[in-house]
């Protein structure tokens, strides 16, 4: 594989993190740039590695993996999604304020943990795909990183400033944007 063709397949690789991020930003109580590079460090590194997972699996099990995996990450982004649905549609809680809010913040971090696994899920394929051909897994692996560190980043501040202008509405989209996503995934492979 060329540059260009590592590249696109790492911006193709970090779009559901970033439309992740993006919902997840307007969730997350003010977001700075430091909290929206540690959680896009954490996607990155995620994404980063499940290429490599999904290589040496190739080497030996392709077929097993690749059967379910949309099915996994269809099932965790369908929870996680319904969860922020949930979440916005609960009246705000009276006297806790922005205590409570950046409660619901740090608590949504291992959410997008747990979320950067599920838009992960389809890297690892693709990493076992790349154990069929003659590609570098390793330079590929920290491509799909980098990309998502840096659209994840950028997803989470402009989902704060999403934020401002739509307020708690934007938590109920990032839901349905998680579900979305989700399908999508499924609808892909299915219509392969």
């Amino acid at each position: 594989m060329n540059f260009a063709s590592t590249l696109l397949l790492a911006l193709a690789m970090s779009t559901d993190a970033f439309a992740v991020a993006v919902g997840k930003g307007a969730a997350l109580h003010k977001p700075r740039l430091t909290e929206a590079m540690r959680v896009g460090l954490i996607f990155g590194v995620v994404e980063a590695i499940t290429p490599l997972i999904g290589w040496l699996l190739g080497r030996a099990a392709a077929p097993y993996i690749e059967s379910w995996d949309h099915w996994v990450a269809f099932g965790l982004l369908l929870m996680l999604g319904a969860h922020m649905i949930w979440r916005s549609l609960q009246p705000a809680e009276s006297g806790a304020g922005d205590e409570a809010c950046a409660r619901r913040g740090r608590q949504s971090v291992w959410a997008l943990a747990l979320a950067g696994l599920a838009t992960s899920i389809d890297a690892m394929a693709v990493g076992i795909s790349l154990a069929f051909i003659d590609a570098s897994i390793v330079s590929t692996s920290v491509m799909i990183g980098l990309a998502t560190m840096v659209m994840v980043t950028l997803g989470i501040m402009l989902g704060r400033v999403l934020k401002r202008l739509v307020g708690r509405w934007a938590e109920l989209a990032g839901g349905v944007i998680l579900i979305l996503v989700g399908l999508s995934i499924v609808y892909e492979h299915l219509s392969l």
